[in-house]
């Protein structure tokens, strides 16, 4: 190894440093295709309704979260979170309530989020 450079980086052909992710690193967690497909048909019908206006999505290394809201300036209605690391205990995904309660746990994201679609979810 040069000096200057580390077991993470190599220089390039200016001799800058370019640093790369390290392999014991964990990649950083999103939604799936089909999983967004699920959560956008349910988010699409109760915009429909009225109920909600504005989402965002967090991908963090531990988790991803959509978060939804009744108004963009408001801290978030619901959090719908898959966690990969409580797949085999409680099931990766789970939905959260602006209070911080978990409504609903478990490994099938259409049946998690389904406690959303009642008539009038809390």
């Amino acid at each position: 190894m040069s000096e200057g450079t580390s077991a993470g980086s190599r220089p390039d052909e200016a001799g800058h440093v370019i640093p790369f992710p390290s392999p014991g690193a964990p990649p950083q967690v999103a939604f799936q295709r089909d999983e967004l497909r699920v959560i956008f048909n349910l988010y699409g019908r109760r915009v429909a309704e009225g109920e909600w206006r504005d989402y965002a999505l967090d991908f963090r290394r531990d988790k991803a979260v959509f978060s939804i809201y009744r108004r963009t300036s408001e801290m978030p209605l619901y959090r719908i979170e898959k966690d990969p690391k409580l797949a085999r205990r409680q099931g990766a995904y789970s939905v959260i309530a602006a209070s911080g309660q978990i409504l609903k746990r478990g490994s099938d994201l259409a049946r998690v989020i389904a406690v959303l679609d009642g008539p009038r979810a809390v």
